[in-house]
């Protein structure tokens, strides 16, 4: 196993709901560390960026106008295989298949709102570090 870096994000649902620690929690407990975080609000010329994989997708402008509803927690997590581990704590993207004690099995609403999302793969960790953070605010 290899200690490695992986984005967390907490979405606007779960900062309305004031659940960010909760969730912070969880992803503690699950054996992440926290090594960068920050509370911003995403511009839709930000958020449009960060998904532009989705761009023809059918669901792309309501998750860019979803992620620009409100605040999010963006977060560098670290740890043995944090992206695989992550992605458990997390749990399924729908939370009604979500597994019990998931974070998405707790707090999602729906497959929408489902509260969180984590880079699925190192490499997309990467990219997604890269355009969330500059290197010197992740103290590790």
């Amino acid at each position: 196993m290899a200690t490695e870096r992986t984005l967390s994000i907490i979405k606007p649902d779960a900062t309305e709901r004031n659940i960010t620690g909760k969730i912070i929690a969880m992803l503690e407990e699950g054996g992440l560390r926290v090594v960068a975080q920050k509370r911003v609000r995403w511009s839709r010329e930000q958020a449009e960026k960060f998904y532009e994989v989705h761009k023809d997708r059918p669901f792309y402008n309501d998750l860019v106008t979803f992620m620009t509803s409100g605040p999010i927690v963006l977060q560098v997590l670290e740890g043995e295989d944090a992206v695989a581990r992550n992605r458990e704590i997390m749990g399924a993207t729908n939370p009604a298949e979500a597994g019990p004690g998931t974070i998405r099995a707790e707090f999602g609403e729906n497959i929408e709102r489902n509260s969180v999302h984590g880079s699925d793969s190192p490499e997309n960790a990467q990219k997604e570090i890269a355009l969330c953070f500059d290197e010197s605010e992740i103290v590790g």
